[in-house]
């Protein structure tokens, strides 16, 4: 299934967008921090004939980097509803993200009217520890993913080879990985590197840290049917989700109709893209 490519007007620009599947029934997808559309194209590829996913880069990743910011997650919603409305109405459209596209697709649904909202490893408040500075706290996190937007490559294999040494991906290498890969390579031979902007990057990774209240408030406000799917394991593979059981457990305590699944074993970046958790994922969009 090869993605169709399309742009969608937003303030500043164009956004890239790509629709996997010719099904009438249709579910927009959000990915995360330092990611692409290409990271739903295992989960598009395990969908039923009759559904669709339509993907975008949001702005300052992909091919859609060069839109302006500024950034921040509003911003971001604000162009997913865009392109959620450039298909018709929201009250058939399934919203889900990863990541930080979860927390993007929960301010994009509150309020309105999509028929249900999945949240992808992500989504619920990160409450920043008193005292702490911000990007003290995105370094420690996101660190190794930020050093690499800063990090130039001989060729586009040598960046594949980069992403094959990861511990997320260890064991777990497939050919949607290395197209996730390759679609985020930029720039000539001996100068390649990421297609995702720092600054946008640092720019959403603080405002995810600093608005929690803001994240809490959208989720109550969320009018759709609400799940969650979580990881057990986090974005360098180790025993810690994303999201861990407390957090999940203090969530659905405040809204009772929060679902919540543990995808089991898979890590942040392989609950998308591993063929088991991908299927899974993709059956319960659609369930």
């Amino acid at each position: 299934m090869n993605p169709v490519f399309g742009d969608v007007e937003v303030p500043g620009g164009r956004l890239r967008v790509a629709r996997f599947g010719t099904g009438p029934r249709l579910i927009v997808a959000v990915h995360g921090i330092t990611a692409s559309l290409m990271a739903w194209s295992g989960v598009a590829r395990r969908l039923p004939a009759e559904w669709s996913l339509v993907a975008m880069d949001l702005r300052g990743r992909g091919h859609s980097a060069e839109l302006p910011g500024p950034y921040g997650l509003p911003r971001h919603a604000e162009d997913v509803g865009l392109v959620a409305r450039s298909l018709g109405a929201e009250s058939g459209i399934v919203l889900t993200g990863h990541s930080m596209g979860a927390y993007v697709a929960a301010l994009a649904a509150a309020g309105r009217d999509y028929a249900r909202v999945v949240l992808v490893d992500g989504g619920l408040p990160l409450p920043l520890p008193p005292g702490l500075d911000p990007d003290t706290v995105l370094s420690a996190t996101l660190g190794p993913a930020i050093a690499r937007l800063g990090q130039t490559f001989p060729s586009t294999d040598a960046y594949v080879g980069f992403f094959k040494a990861h511990p997320a991906f260890a064991g777990n290498w497939n050919d949607r990985v290395e197209e996730y890969v390759r679609y985020d390579a930029a720039g000539p031979e001996g100068a390649v590197r990421s297609r995702a902007r720092e600054e946008a990057v640092r720019q959403d990774g603080r405002w995810l840290l600093t608005e929690s209240e803001e994240i809490g408030a959208a989720l109550y406000a969320v009018k759709s049917p609400l799940s969650l799917l979580r990881a057990p394991r986090g974005l360098l593979d180790q025993p810690v989700g994303m999201i861990p059981d407390e957090l999940a457990a203090t969530w659905t305590g405040r809204l009772p109709a929060l679902e919540d699944e543990l995808v089991e074993d898979c890590n942040h970046y392989t609950i998308l893209m591993e063929d088991r958790c991908a299927s899974l994922v993709a059956d319960r969009l659609v369930r």
